[in-house]
């Protein structure tokens, strides 16, 4: 019985050591989106979603082939749905992706290159908690097939061409100030000519 006292009493007193220390690294780092992650936070929050992700789903192998048309449809997809946060060559360099905590990665890299491919078609199905990446499965057939063609888009990255980086800029979808400015700029032309 003494030694279920001791055991109780080393769990709350561990607990609230963990306790203490998470309100002391939040008052030292603060909430802001904007702050570059600290090494020690990067490593174990890449640590959990690699031990979240399931064993069978990370021996997952990519089942499509990534053929001229699949990859037209996959960057088409990647401009619509990622570049946004991920930019158009996969950088993360975007007004978006650099205001997320963590700040979106440059998926060009070995951190993204060296997931399995069933690493990335799980994190496009079901996102990343406590960032800004969604989930975007759809249930259907259709989605996964999406999500694989994103897993070889995303593979393609590194040796994307200019061109090819140019093609999706263009397909991507333009902010409600990009719209507005156009039509600002249309009606100043076209008031010009009417005088």
């Amino acid at each position: 019985m003494k030694n279920l006292g001791f055991i109780v009493i080393g769990v709350v007193l561990t607990l609230a050591i963990v306790a203490i220390g998470a309100v002391i690294y939040a008052k030292s780092t603060g909430f802001a989106a904007k702050a570059t992650p600290p090494r020690m936070e990067a490593v174990v929050a890449n640590a959990a979603l690699r031990f979240a992700i399931p064993a069978g789903d990370r021996a997952m192998r990519n089942p499509v082939t990534p053929t001229p048309d699949v990859m037209k449809d996959a960057m088409e997809h990647f401009a619509d749905h990622c570049a946004v946060c991920h930019a158009a060559d996969g950088s993360g360099d975007t007004e978006t992706g650099r205001g997320l905590y963590p700040p979106a990665p440059d998926m060009r890299m070995d951190a993204t290159q060296r997931l399995s491919d069933g690493e990335l078609f799980y994190i496009i199905e079901h996102g990343v908690r406590f960032t800004g990446m969604p989930g975007w499965s759809t249930g259907t057939d259709q989605g996964r097939d999406a999500s694989w063609q994103l897993v070889s888009a995303i593979r393609h990255l590194p040796a994307m061409t200019t061109a090819e980086i140019e093609t999706i800029k263009a397909q991507m979808p333009r902010s409600p100030e990009e719209i507005r400015a156009e039509i600002e700029e249309e009606q100043f032309l076209s008031q010009g000519d009417s005088k």
